[in-house]
């Protein structure tokens, strides 16, 4: 099939790049580079794809390994992305671009209206004009709010989110719904649970917990690390991300749009997850204790009933192993 992915200089969306164009299908993956972290770090990602820095000129096509290309394109560009849409006639679309980070948004919230509202309303816009098989896109563990029901459910209240990030993925919900409504676009949503692995967010805890640590600097621990979150390894997302393409929202509805949780529902505490990393790296670290933060829930637990029922999910790999691949990448391309 022919796929876009959306921010494949990202994270997430590297590694799910590199799995579909191993699939033998057609991948474009587009992004923006922004410098929300290290675009070194982006362009580091891309070159794993076999993309080279030198050759990116925005809104041109640049070979890339096995069956991948790239595109340097904003999701706010509406009028290049529609001209991308109208050349390639995507099969499948996965939107994981967005700007991302809970605490960013408190201070800097016009960015998440510009690249999570009115970007992913593009999507949806290119989607509906040159329609798609089946667009997947990236929401959020954060769209549950503070909530004490345990382990989140799909079917649970999120109308009271605590963040402006979490706002905005709730939206992307709706929209979503809205759109496969009226214009039978098969959707599916996937609230991501704290995804972590090799080549991650610099700004993510367990990245600067492993900086810090190395270079004998405090670590903010936020509520005395009485926190818990459902870490989820990258390969476990990506295996559920490539069963998903052909597994379109068909339960009968007159909107072709379902949600799904995507986590190793299992949650750790921070303090837990902090010494496992110390093991790893063989140092203690120097503690700064923070009060907790505005935006930050005590606990997220994802119930994945309904995605192991479609394509039989099952995260198999535990935060012991997740963070030693991590660390021992982290060791390699830092050079420690």
């Amino acid at each position: 099939m022919k796929i876009l992915v959306t921010g494949a200089a990202g994270f997430i969306g590297m590694h799910t790049s590199i799995k579909l164009a191993s699939e033998a299908h057609d991948v474009i993956g587009i992004d923006n580079i922004n410098s929300y972290y290290d675009v070194n770090l982006k362009y580091g990602r891309l070159k794993n794809l076999g993309i080279n820095k030198d050759e990116i000129l925005y809104n041109k096509r640049v070979t890339g390994i096995n069956n991948f290309s790239f595109v340097e394109l904003d999701l706010q560009d509406a009028g290049n992305l529609m001209a991308l849409f109208s050349v390639h006639r995507f099969d499948i679309v996965i939107n994981l671009a967005a700007q991302a980070g809970v605490r960013y948004s408190i201070t800097n919230p016009r960015d998440y209206i510009e690249s999570n509202i009115v970007g992913f309303f593009n999507i949806l816009e290119t989607c509906r004009t040159f329609p798609v098989r089946h667009l997947i896109y990236a929401s959020s563990s954060s769209v549950y709010g503070n909530t004490t029901e345990i382990p989140f459910k799909i079917n649970q209240n999120t109308d009271q989110p605590i963040s402006l990030y979490a706002a905005t993925k709730k939206s992307n919900e709706l929209m979503a719904f809205t759109y496969a409504h009226l214009y039978k676009i098969p959707i599916s949503g996937l609230r991501f649970f704290t995804v972590y692995g090799p080549w991650g967010r610099p700004d993510m805890a367990y990245f600067s917990f492993t900086k810090n640590i190395y270079e004998s600097k405090p670590i903010q621990l936020f509520n005395a690390g009485d926190l818990k979150r459902d870490f989820t390894y990258i390969d476990d997302v990506v295996g559920a991300i490539n069963r998903l393409l052909i597994a379109t929202p068909d339960d009968g509805h007159e909107a072709a749009h379902k949600v799904y949780n995507i986590g190793n529902n299992r949650p750790e505490s921070i303090t837990y997850f902090l010494s496992v990393l110390e093991g790893l790296i063989g140092q203690k670290a120097i503690i700064e204790e923070k009060p907790k933060q505005a935006g930050d829930v005590d606990i997220t637990y994802a119930d994945c009933s309904e995605l192991n029922a479609l394509i039989n999910f099952e995260p198999r790999t535990p935060i012991s192993l997740g963070l030693k691949f991590f660390v021992a990448w982290y060791n390699e391309y830092y050079k420690v």
